[in-house]
């Protein structure tokens, strides 16, 4: 069998991990094993990231909501399982843009909140 020389090949593959490691710090954007090393854990933090801050956005939502209904004179625990009792479907996301955004709003569906409890 022929023997393959890789010179080509091996410049393209190390310059591309090098390229992808730019901006990190010490020898781990200048020499290819470490970088390659670099950009492995990088990827991975990425990918965990991407998943977390689902998470983020989801404290971020309810601290929102937390605030705006504590103005409403309700906490908001008492909130969300009366909006359950009411029959109202709207997610975190949407009450914590409503309150922000459009505070009278959040005032109406925080009142049928309240009586669906009362109700109950």
């Amino acid at each position: 069998m022929t023997r393959v020389r890789t010179g080509i090949t091996r410049r393209r593959r190390h310059k591309k991990i090098l390229n992808m490691t730019k901006g990190h710090q010490g020898v781990r954007h200048t020499l290819y094993r470490r970088a390659h090393e670099s950009m492995i854990h990088a990827l991975q933090y990425s990918y965990d990231h991407r998943k977390k801050k689902k998470g983020d956005m989801r404290r971020l939502w309810n601290i929102r909501i937390n605030a705006a209904a504590r103005s409403n004179e309700i906490t908001y625990s008492k909130l969300i399982y009366g909006l359950k009792l009411a029959g109202i479907d709207i997610n975190r996301k949407m009450l914590a843009e409503m309150a922000i955004s459009n505070p009278e709003s959040f005032t109406g569906v925080v009142e049928s909140a309240k009586t669906a409890l009362e109700a109950a």
